[in-house]
């Protein structure tokens, strides 16, 4: 059953109960390096569950467990979190262009906005790339955490969270509005998923993407492609030997990067 005292303990803030940005950062870091981001964590028609998640059998497998799982599981259980610890909490979708290849709609990613002393934060537990850790403020100032560069620009259809690494140009991680959402809305997320997982002709539909912060960084696994971010700056590999590929992917997922 969800249960906040053993949320907090899992990623390492027992008593971090405060309603602050400084209690936020710290929730937001400690959940990105306990919890990983794993698209192994539930069988694949498991997975397809988006809309009428089961939050309670979700938290045990994701949380307690420490499996982690995708933006859906870790997002909407992170809003459940932040909700009962008194933070006014907004679901919001964010859109990739791979997702919108992949799933075909605009209102894909999961993740939260919360109203802080009158400003507006961005906070995320389950992207699968290099992102920001610590909340993110709704504006076009550029913000550095860690080594990387992080704003929020305008665009016409809304915004987009941009990304700039040590030697590398500004890119946008994903878009969206500000629209509050409902866990109905991601309805046709769910039937595009399911329908993938169904079509026994794909042969994606499980693909092994997993991910992590540590201090000072974060770790990211790919399929075959292996990334690192250490202060700022990205090291990109291939792997090519499958039993390098299963240490990499155990190592991510327990969180011994090393």
């Amino acid at each position: 059953m969800f249960d906040v005292e053993t949320y907090l303990q899992q990623i390492g803030c027992g008593g971090e109960t405060g309603v602050d940005l400084e209690t936020l950062a710290k929730l937001q870091k400690s959940h990105l390096t306990a919890i990983p981001y794993s698209s192994l964590a539930y069988p694949p028609r498991d997975a397809v569950n988006v809309v009428d998640l089961d939050e309670d059998d979700v938290f045990v497998t994701s949380i307690a467990e420490a499996k982690g799982g995708a933006c859906y599981h870790l997002n909407r259980l992170f809003h459940r979190l932040l909700t009962e610890l008194g933070y006014d909490v907004t679901p919001l979708a964010g859109s990739t262009a791979e997702g919108r290849e992949t799933f075909g709609t605009d209102v894909e990613h999961i993740f939260n906005l919360v109203t802080l002393d009158g400003a507006d934060w961005l906070v995320d537990v389950g992207y699968p790339g290099p992102t920001y850790v610590e909340p993110l403020k709704l504006s076009p100032a550029v913000q550095t955490q860690y080594g990387s560069q992080f704003r929020v620009v305008e665009q016409d259809s809304g915004h987009a969270v941009q990304r700039r690494g040590a030697v590398t140009r500004w890119s946008t991680i994903y878009t969206f509005t500000t629209q509050p959402r409902e866990w109905s809305d991601w309805k046709e997320l769910e039937d595009n998923f399911r329908a993938l997982v169904g079509d026994t002709t794909r042969t994606d539909t499980r693909e092994t993407l997993c991910g992590r912060a540590f201090d000072g960084g974060q770790v990211f696994l790919r399929q075959r492609r292996y990334l690192t971010v250490t202060d700022g700056r990205e090291q990109v590999r291939t792997i090519t030997d499958d039993d390098e590929h299963r240490a990499l992917v155990a190592r991510v997922l327990s969180g011994d990067h090393g």
